[in-house]
C-alpha cells in the first residue's frame, strides 16, 4: 500500500480549524472566505531553498493537470516564518509559481494556534551562512468547502500523483459540482 494512500484514507477529524491571517495584499483572510471551495494548504517559508519552492511548483502543475476541476481548488501557502515573510515578500514569492496561490502570514501569536491545529511542527535552525533555516513538517492538506479535512497528500509526490490523489479525494464533478 502506498504511504500517500495511508495519509488520505484515515479519519482526521482533529486536523485543521479556523484561521485569520494577512494575505499577500495586506488584507485579513479567514477560512470563511473560502466557504464552499476546496483549499489545498501548504505550510512553508519563502527563504526555503528546496522543498517549499518545489512543492509550490508541483502543486501548480498538478492543478493545471486537473483542468477545470483544478480551477475549483484554491492553493494556500501559509508562512511558518513570520519574522521574514511579510505580505510583500510572500506576494513576490508566490507569483513565481502561480497567480492562483493565496499567500498568508501573521504574527507568531496568530500562527501558533493554526500550526497546532494542523499538527505542523516548526523549528528554527541556525545555518552556516547568514540567516537561519526553518525545519518544518511538509504535507498538503486538502480542506473541503466547510474547512474540514478531506485528505492529506505527501509533498514527495509528483504533479501527476498529486493530481490523481486530488481526483480521488474530490467529489465527482458531474454529481457534486464545487
Amino acid at each position: 500500500m502506498r504511504s500517500d494512500y495511508a495519509l488520505t484514507s484515515q479519519s482526521h477529524t482533529q486536523i485543521g480549524g479556523p484561521y485569520a491571517l494577512t494575505d499577500e495584499n495586506g488584507h485579513m483572510v479567514s477560512q470563511s472566505d473560502f466557504q464552499a471551495r476546496y483549499t489545498l494548504i501548504y505550510f512553508g517559508y519563502t527563504h526555503c531553498v528546496d522543498i517549499c519552492p518545489l512543492t509550490l511548483a508541483t502543486v501548480s502543475a498538478a492543478l493545471d493537470e486537473l483542468g477545470p476541476q483544478g480551477q475549483n481548488i484554491t492553493p494556500i501557502f501559509i508562512s511558518v516564518d513570520p519574522a521574514r515573510d511579510t505580505p510583500a515578500v510572500i506576494r513576490e514569492y508566490i507569483q513565481r509559481f502561480s497567480p492562483r496561490i493565496v499567500g498568508l502570514t501573521g504574527t507568531e501569536a496568530q500562527l501558533q494556534p493554526i500550526m497546532a491545529a494542523f499538527h505542523v511542527s516548526v523549528r528554527r535552525r541556525v545555518s552556516n551562512g547568514p540567516g537561519y533555516l526553518m525545519d518544518h513538517s511538509s504535507l498538503l492538506y486538502l480542506m473541503d468547502g466547510q474547512n474540514h479535512l478531506a485528505g492529506m497528500i505527501s509533498v514527495d509526490s509528483s504533479a501527476h500523483q498529486i493530481a490523481v490523489e486530488l481526483k480521488q479525494l474530490l467529489p465527482s464533478p458531474k454529481n457534486h459540482p464545487l
